[in-house]
């Protein structure tokens, strides 16, 4: 696999960006480039990348495409079109959203976000994303949360037969859909269901760690690598067996010094369990 992360750099340009993930020992990045940026910059980024053997793991399309005000969700739409063409333009393993909530905020919980309606409503929002750009390599995947579609490896599964296209491929966040105790505790038991049901259709991976609390009622937070619960020795063997090249990006630290610990730690564990990174 290729473990990734943000990296913090004075001047956006392709060399310093590619001796920031050198610093940070990453092979794979998060975009670079905005769909603002011309054709020339684009593709100096996408040169520096291949050049760097780094992989462009992820464009981020972060919106909410069933908000239920009508201009914001096509805005969202239109947003998640653009970035999947920006995925495809830089070679990234996808685009990468959630489905999006039925109210506010836009990521968060709502009665009626884990309905028949709104499943229906997901499978024909990803239909038009990637039918508008048709994209050759890119691909476009849902992040899994707590609180919304998909939460559950079966919900996922269900998502990708009713969408029925090759360019819809799958986002792991593990933190994200343990949201029980029981999955808490048994986490690497659930790891190994999702990767058992999904794994041929997964392109990307989130890193981060989930620590429960004595707060009432159930309190989970989530955490940087090593200071949870989750079971990173089962993650790391399950994202290996997918091939060399599925990348796992460190996510949501305010500082490259905690990003630095969180890869320690990770390369800590692939090490005791022999899995390269």
């Amino acid at each position: 696999m290729r473990l990734g992360g943000p990296v913090s750099i004075p001047e956006m340009t392709p060399g310093a960006w590619v001796d920031a993930h050198r610093e940070m020992g990453y092979r794979a990045a998060l975009c670079p480039c905005t769909s603002d940026d011309d054709t020339t910059t684009v593709e100096a980024f996408a040169s520096a990348a291949r050049a760097a053997d780094i992989l462009i793991a992820e464009v981020g399309a972060w919106s909410n495409p069933l908000s239920p005000d009508p201009d914001e969700r096509a805005r969202a739409l239109e947003q998640c079109k653009t970035q999947l063409a920006l995925a495809e333009r830089v070679g990234a393993s996808c685009c990468v959203n959630i489905s999006g909530s039925r109210g506010q905020p836009w990521d968060g919980p709502h009665p009626d976000n884990l309905t028949p309606e709104t499943f229906d409503m997901v499978v024909a929002s990803v239909r038009e994303i990637i039918d508008a750009v048709k994209p050759d390599t890119a691909t476009y995947a849902l992040e899994p949360m707590p609180w919304m579609y998909p939460h559950t490896s079966d919900n996922y599964l269900a998502l990708l037969e009713a969408v029925d296209r090759p360019a819809f491929a799958v986002h792991i966040d593990m933190v994200n859909v343990i949201n029980s105790p029981e999955k808490y505790f048994a986490n690497g038991e659930l790891i190994r269901e999702w990767f058992g049901k999904l794994g041929p259709r997964i392109v990307s991976c989130h890193a981060k760690d989930t620590l429960i609390s004595t707060q009432l009622t159930t309190h989970l937070s989530e955490v940087r690598a090593g200071l949870g619960h989750l079971d990173y020795a089962t993650l790391l063997r399950e994202i290996n067996k997918l091939g060399p090249d599925i990348p796992l990006i460190i996510e949501h630290l305010a500082t490259q010094e905690e990003y630095a610990l969180s890869a320690a730690y990770i390369r800590s564990v692939a090490a005791e369990v022999g899995v390269p990174l």
